[in-house]
């Protein structure tokens, strides 16, 4: 359902110099599978969300979705995508019910669909106590769940969770939690991006370690720390923060 092949993004600098913030990245994301793209701050994560979705051209390699490539079929690709970031803006005046109902008529989803999909999504989300309120006047915690729906509301194939569980408290990571259960359990194809390595441990069924740029290790958690020799993610990391690459020759390893 995803195929990332050899990705690539390098930033010019001034001076003529060159930042590589993503390094020929690959692997591949099948429906049903909630895969991990793991690393601190800087290593390339959202840049390569990015282009994914076809929001930032690649300078080399490619992404597809469905077999639509991002940098041919950015409108093709973003209709079978659906965007859950912490980083996301509202439309402060609009109420949640009204934000849906605009969100769905973007995606050019039939009024009828639009409202039995938003009846679901409310029960699922428990949007029901403030689907007719100013988005503005909304809690972190609704204008997560709020946030969540709209992700879903076309009714894509894949699901690209950005940093999901940014400034919210433990009762929101758990609406996470059972989010990324229902996604799932429907067969959507899900990328994970975080930094919190106890989350991703809990949620993915594979994982991928990104460092500098680069995919250093990529598998289930058992395979990593059959790999690594390290007992959880968090060790990984420490230990990759201070050697370097985990598994040498394997580094930027590929499903393809």
């Amino acid at each position: 359902m995803i195929d990332v092949f050899e990705l690539t993004k390098v930033f010019a600098l001034p001076g003529g110099r060159e930042l590589r913030a993503v390094d020929a990245v690959t692997f591949r994301v099948n429906a049903g599978e909630v895969f991990g793209l793991l690393g601190p701050n800087g290593a390339g994560k959202t840049t390569t969300i990015r282009m994914i979705l076809g929001l930032l051209p690649a300078t080399s390699g490619e992404a597809s979705i469905g077999g639509f490539r991002s940098g041919t079929h950015p409108d093709e690709v973003k209709r079978r995508v659906g965007l859950v970031s912490a980083y996301a803006g509202v439309y402060q005046w609009l109420t949640v019910r009204e934000s849906l109902e605009f969100f769905a008529d973007l995606y050019g989803v039939p009024r009828p669909q639009a409202h039995a999909e938003m009846q679901r999504l409310s029960e699922l989300l428990g949007l029901a106590e403030f689907l007719n309120q100013r988005c503005s006047t909304l809690s972190t915690g609704q204008r997560q769940r709020m946030q969540l729906a709209r992700a879903l509301i076309h009714q894509p194939p894949v699901m690209l969770l950005d940093e999901p569980t940014v400034g919210i408290d433990v009762l929101g990571s758990q609406v996470v939690t059972e989010y990324v259960a229902h996604l799932r359990d429907r067969g959507k194809a899900v990328i994970l991006s975080t930094h919190r390595m106890e989350e991703a441990e809990r949620l993915c069924d594979r994982l991928a370690l990104m460092h500098k740029g680069r995919l250093v290790a990529q598998g289930t958690l058992d395979e990593l720390k059959q790999a690594t020799g390290c007992a959880n993610l968090v060790e990984m990391f420490l230990k990759l923060s201070h050697t370097g690459p985990l598994l040498g020759q394997r580094e930027g390893g590929s499903d393809r």
